[in-house]
């Protein structure tokens, strides 16, 4: 089988997955398959279809944290607190076990706490839609569970941005210019997103066959400047979607406009990816 054959392949599989755990009534289960997809397609791909799935799998991500972010409503600091204390203490136990595997394996200290805040990025992502369908959270649990999640990637976004600056320039003033630099792009993203849904609002309403790929298009522009401005793609992506929460167009969220391209594609080549 050729290369074009493969991807071919590769693309009907992932987008029948979906439909097929729904009619079993188990669509949180789509979520395993691709994982287990990706363990099988990281042995048998060739290398220039692997780059090209990373690379998908990069706007998977995205739209990942953006889904997150849109289905966050912020609750007050005082409600916040317990699930702040959970997600430290969560980060208290796998950080150290992380940097100290890490170690064992050669990797320099920032290169411990990168690997660490990695593992709890692609772990938050992954468990997101097992949280979105799983129908057994009493009302306050399932609350509890997400404000969980928002802890653990607020941490990951702080760790794996100064993280990355300490190992590229270690530690020293280009750090703190670094954290200044996300503060600033997080400024100006909640000032944006007024504008933002407006322009959401202007495609919904005034195109027809193409207004999936101008709103993925949107997102990804607004991710792009937020990485020139200091902030990972990703994470722009993630406040993008939490300061736009529960935003709706007639009747619908943008999580719901953009399911085509997201769901049925980019991010399940996303979860495929990051286990291989």
């Amino acid at each position: 089988m050729n290369n074009i054959e493969t991807i071919i392949c590769l693309l009907l599989l992932l987008m029948a997955v979906p439909d097929v755990c729904r009619k079993l009534g188990r669509p949180a289960l789509s979520n395993v398959l691709f994982v287990v997809f990706g363990l099988g397609l990281g042995l048998f791909v060739q290398p220039d279809v692997a780059t090209m799935v990373k690379e998908a799998g990069e706007v998977g991500f995205l739209l990942v944290l953006f889904e997150v972010g849109l289905e966050i409503d912020l609750p007050k600091l005082r409600e916040l607190l317990p699930s702040l204390r959970f997600g430290v203490l969560w980060s208290l136990v796998q950080y150290p076990l992380v940097v100290l595997l890490a170690r064992v394996s050669g990797l320099s200290f920032w290169e411990g706490i990168l690997a660490a805040s990695a593992i709890t990025g692609c772990s938050m992502s992954m468990a997101y839609y097992g949280w979105k369908d799983y129908p057994g959270f009493p009302g306050t649990s399932r609350a509890f569970v997400l404000q969980i999640m928002i802890a653990l990637e607020v941490l990951t976004i702080v760790v794996l941005s100064l993280g990355s600056a300490a190992v590229k320039d270690g530690v020293g003033w280009l750090l703190l210019l670094k954290l200044v630099g996300m503060a600033v792009t997080v400024f100006l993203t909640s000032r944006f997103t007024s504008h933002f849904v407006k322009l959401c609002q202007w495609i919904i309403t005034k195109t027809t066959h193409w207004r999936v790929h101008f709103l993925v298009l949107l997102v990804l522009v607004i991710c792009a400047i937020g990485e020139r401005l200091g902030l990972a793609a990703a994470k722009t992506a993630f406040f993008l979607g939490l300061f736009m929460s529960r935003s709706q167009f007639q009747g619908q969220s943008v999580e719901e406009y953009i399911a085509p391209i997201s769901r049925r594609f980019l991010i399940p080549i996303f979860l495929c990816r990051s286990v291989y």
